[in-house]
């Protein structure tokens, strides 16, 4: 009994889950060696110490789509010499344009650090003379 338990055993190691299923329907053994699908072959290969081995064959395309496809790039139009000469002012004067923007921008920010710091100054100024006069009352 426990000899046909361990062959019971090593069978279902064997199995897989579908062999296995399908065992209960159909008694007779079934050639699992080779499953075929529309565009595939698979082949069960001598089986190593590590596990199954399989051989994976690819069908050749169908027909339809044995049209090549190429990707169809957009056609370069020919600039002319008077084009390429407006394109390029154009883009010069969006930067002379775009440069100034950045100096005025600067020049603002620093206008105001210096008010900034000039009227920090001032109120340093004011506070050395309040505490003068402190000491001057008090002493």
């Amino acid at each position: 009994m426990a000899k046909t338990a361990m062959a019971y055993k090593e069978k279902m190691k064997e199995l897989s889950m579908l062999s296995l299923i399908c065992s209960c329907f159909y008694p007779e053994p079934r050639n699992i060696n080779i499953y075929t699908y529309d565009d595939m072959e698979v082949k069960q290969i001598n089986k190593r110490a590590s596990g199954q081995a399989f051989e994976l064959i690819l069908k050749p395309p169908s027909p339809i789509s044995e049209a090549p496809r190429t990707l169809a790039s957009p056609k370069k139009k020919d600039l002319s010499l008077e084009e390429n000469n407006n394109f390029s002012k154009m883009a010069e004067e969006k930067l002379i344009l775009k440069m100034e923007q950045i100096k005025e921008n600067r020049e603002a920010n620093l206008a105001a650090i210096i008010e900034r710091l000039q009227e920090k100054e001032r109120h340093a100024a004011e506070v050395r003379r309040n505490k003068e006069l402190q000491v001057e009352l008090s002493g």
